[in-house]
């Protein structure tokens, strides 16, 4: 349990930080005038957790830590949630149900992807 613990805790570090170069990568190579960074790590980080998911028999501990820990902690509906409230509360109310929808859709398709991706390579 406390070994498991702590594997989630290195993986949560390493998506955390892989999520913040991310977000800076995106703002300097695309912009702020939109939550792009964000959108980026929310498709990406949906993508392969579809693919880890159903992808590659590994332990459980290793499972635990690719996708509660690295994925966990990479991915950010915690912050996709504060920045669509921003726009609602400023009154772009247009921008924030772009946002909504790219991002729930955009993510629904990165993991079906992911899923399809893995069964067409691993054929389970």
């Amino acid at each position: 349990m406390i070994a498991r613990f702590f594997l989630v805790c290195l993986g949560g570090a390493l998506g955390s930080g892989a999520r913040y170069a991310t977000s800076v990568w995106a703002a300097g190579a695309i912009g702020t005038a939109f939550p792009f960074g964000t959108l980026i790590v929310n498709l990406l980080g949906s993508f392969v957790l579809g693919f880890l998911m159903h992808a590659i028999p590994v332990s459980s501990d290793l499972r635990l830590t690719l996708t509660t820990g690295v994925m966990g902690g990479f991915t950010t509906y915690s912050t996709f949630n504060y920045e669509t409230m921003q726009y609602f509360r400023e009154g772009a109310l247009a921008v924030g149900f772009v946002n909504v929808l790219t991002t729930v859709a955009g993510c629904l398709v990165a993991g079906f992807l992911g899923f399809a991706l893995a069964r067409l390579i691993f054929g389970r």
